[in-house]
């Protein structure tokens, strides 16, 4: 059950990118999105358990941080416990689109597998 939130805010296309890749590689989270906030901001926003999502989290921060740049491109970061389902229905991005939930249903009994 995908009951945290694990979100990690930065200044910039290749830090959300390496924070992505990082949380999805460190732990066993789903990628919800990135979400554009303003300007060169984004957001990056993962669901998992708990402990799979502080470990996802941390993941992203230090890859966030490792891309060098100018100034720090590492803004902020946060792990919401148990997402409250009025706010989930109010996100858009917490919201699975229909193909992604066509992913995440399980296969009808009738339908054939995929592979055999």
């Amino acid at each position: 059950m995908a009951n945290a939130v694990g979100m990690v805010e930065v200044l910039g296309l290749p830090p959300a990118l390496a924070a992505a890749d990082a949380m999805c590689k460190a732990a066993n989270v789903t990628l919800v999105g990135m979400e554009k906030v303003s300007g060169a901001r984004y957001t990056v926003i993962v669901r998992g358990d708990i402990s799979e999502a502080t470990v996802a989290v941390e993941a992203g921060v230090e890859a966030a941080k490792s891309i060098l740049g100018d100034k720090q491109l590492y803004l902020s970061s946060h792990v919401i416990a148990r997402l409250s389902e009025n706010l989930e229905s109010v996100l858009k991005s917490m919201r699975p689109n229909a193909r992604l939930a066509s992913y995440l249903d399980p296969v009808p009994s009738d339908r054939p597998p995929l592979v055999s």
